[in-house]
This record gives structure tokens, C-alpha cells and sequence, in this order.
């Protein structure tokens, strides 16, 4: 597999120098930020875009999906971002807050599928758990006796004799995280509706519950950085990390994946949702900008083009679980016709 690391160099030596020299209001710089899961996808587009054209490598910043739809619903202008990755979908409160400070117009792409896996060093004990397991070990609360309480399982056997016997400790991606958000909602909470105390709950006691990660240490957030948990792991084996199927398909020499729900993460069986845990990627472009900051539709063109997303296109070299041919198609027509993103599309 092609290694990302020359790229996010090139692109990271061009943002800063675009940061130097391009006035605040008046950039010829595409300005890119948002998902770390997108970020390597996105900064492998950038480094060909700048090389194969005449416009500049455009600058990313790996922000968070919340962290950078936050930036770009800030307004409109070349002091705020032209397009923001994520490995979520908007939100519906996202878009009235862009539509409140005047980004009306906004064209979503899904550009492919990833999945959220449960890794750790290839010399670590590996894990076979099931998405009921994760949520008894990670969850904030837990039922005990009928009663929802302060999750009191310290070692993996504490929840199931069947998981290794050492403490609980997970690194993962912060609030602001797209990941952390997917993995809240596929992992946790889909665990926890497998309990029976959960059919009890109110709408809002699920949301409070089901989707609350511990906060006693078990569960460490590590920042925006899906290489740091990478490191950490393989300089510990006693801790597992939470992140992108791509960061570990990159790294599939030192880390090992879990089993969740009996299934393996593969790249066939996250486009198939055969895995438990897997889902879209996006960006968001920013209409307004078009035309006004050089690249930006040309860009686009780019990361939707056979040559990048095809069946044997060079973001699937990387990792990217890229769409089927149909969606694809959708894909270049929306990047010639760029379609306004409505609300109801979000509901």
C-alpha cells in the first residue's frame, strides 16, 4: 500500500507557507479543514492537485468533523474555510447554523465508506467482543441490579470471563471527533439496545446513557491526531485504540484489529455493511467561494475522478473503501452541477 507520509509532508510545507504569504482576504490558497479520518484522503488529492495543475497546493488542517463544520458555517469570506471534510453527515442544528450566518448555498459529496475498529499492537492480546461487551466496558453508565450506575468494571473480565484480565483502557478521539460521534452512535448505543434495561429508557435518558463514554480514565482522548493512538498502541500493549479502518489498514505490519459482533474489519465487508461499525465519508463546499478563490471547482473534479475514486483509483491505493461505479457517476455530476444542500435532505 502507498504510504501517505510524503504527501501530508508536501501538503503540510505548503499550508504553512500559503499561511506566510496569502493575505487574510485575499488568498489564491484553497483553505481545507475538518475529519483526520478524511484528512489522508484529502491530503493525497491536494499533493496531485498542486503537482498536476497550476494552482497551489491547497492547505488542510485536521480539525475534527465538528471542530471544522464549526469554522466553515462561521460565514462567508476568505478569512473562513472553503470546504470542510467529514466523516459524518452534517447535522441538521450544522446547517441552520451555517444558513444563520449567511452560507446558504452548499454542496455535501459521500465520497466513499470507512469503518471504526477496536486496535491494538500485533503483540497484545487481541480481542473477540461482542458491541453489548464494548458499551458494559466503556459506557459512563451500566445496569446493575436494574439500577443504571457509575460503570464499575475495571479489568475486561469484569464484563465477560471470556476477555482478557487486565484493566480497561482505550484511546480514542475527542468529542469534537466525526469518529468519536460515529463511534458513540454505531458502537455504544447500539451495544446498549441490546441490554434489556434499555427498552425502559426515555429518548433523552438514551442519548445521556447509551452514547456517554467513562470519564474515570478508562477512556483517554488522545486529540485530533489518529497517529498518536497508533504510536501509543505500539509502545503498549496493555491499551487498545479507537480510530479509522484506513489508519489501520496503513499500519497493518504492527497493529491488529478486533473482532466486533464476530466479524472482522475488511475493506469488502464495510462496503458491503457486513461490519458492525462502518460508515460515510463526506465534504462540503462552500458555493460562495467558488470563483473567487482560485481551484476550487477543479479541486473537487479532482477527488471525484475515476482516476482518484475509481475501481483502481489512487485513494483506494490508500485505503479509502471507494463508492461503486453508479455513485461515482452521481459524484461527477454533482461536481459539475454543484447542487444545493437542503435541510430536508439532513432529516
Amino acid at each position: 500500500m502507498m504510504k501517505l507520509n510524503k504527501a501530508l509532508a508536501t501538503v503540510a510545507l505548503a499550508g504553512s507557507v500559503a499561511a506566510m504569504s496569502a493575505p487574510a482576504m485575499a488568498r489564491d490558497t484553497i483553505s481545507i479543514v475538518g475529519s483526520s479520518t478524511v484528512y489522508p484522503f484529502a491530503t493525497v488529492v491536494a499533493e496531485r492537485f498542486g503537482t498536476k495543475t497550476d494552482f497551489s497546493t491547497p492547505k488542510l488542517e485536521s480539525t475534527g468533523s465538528g471542530g471544522g463544520l464549526k469554522l466553515f458555517c462561521q460565514g462567508i469570506g476568505t478569512q473562513h474555510p472553503d470546504i470542510t471534510n467529514a466523516s459524518r453527515r452534517m447535522k441538521t442544528s450544522e446547517f441552520e447554523l451555517c444558513q444563520s450566518n449567511g452560507v446558504k448555498d452548499i454542496t455535501e459529496f459521500r465520497i466513499g465508506s470507512d469503518g471504526i475498529v477496536i486496535a491494538s499492537s500485533k503483540e497484545a492480546e487481541n480481542l473477540d467482543i461482542t458491541l453489548e461487551q464494548l458499551f458494559l466496558a466503556l459506557g459512563s453508565k451500566v445496569p446493575v441490579n436494574g439500577e443504571w450506575v457509575a460503570n464499575p468494571n475495571k479489568n475486561w473480565s469484569d464484563v465477560d470471563a471470556s476477555l482478557p484480565n487486565k484493566p480497561i483502557r482505550v484511546m480514542g478521539p475527542p468529542p469534537t471527533s466525526g469518529t468519536r460521534d460515529s463511534f458513540n452512535e454505531l458502537a455504544l448505543a447500539a451495544g446498549c439496545d441490546e441490554l434489556p434495561e434499555a427498552a425502559d429508557l426515555s429518548k433523552d435518558e438514551h442519548a445521556s446513557i447509551c452514547e456517554s463514554v467513562r470519564e474515570d480514565g478508562a477512556f483517554i482522548e488522545a486529540g485530533e491526531n489518529d497517529n498518536l493512538i497508533v504510536q501509543k498502541l505500539i509502545g503498549d500493549e496493555g491499551m487498545y485504540g479507537v480510530f479509522g479502518y484506513s489508519f489501520m489498514e496503513e499500519n497493518s505490519d504492527r497493529l491488529q484489529a478486533a473482532t466486533l459482533n464476530g466479524k472482522v474489519p475488511t475493506a469488502e465487508a464495510i462496503a458491503a455493511d457486513d461490519y458492525p461499525v462502518a460508515r460515510s465519508l463526506f465534504f462540503y463546499v462552500k458555493k460562495a467561494h467558488v470563483g473567487v478563490v482560485p481551484g476550487i471547482q477543479e479541486y473537487v473534479s479532482e477527488f471525484t475522478s475515476n482516476a482518484a475514486m475509481g475501481q483502481n483509483g489512487y485513494l483506494k491505493d490508500v485505503g479509502l473503501i471507494v463508492p461503486p461505479r453508479a455513485a461515482l457517476m452521481d459524484l461527477m455530476d454533482k461536481a459539475e452541477n454543484m447542487p444545493n444542500l437542503t435541510l430536508d435532505e439532513l432529516k
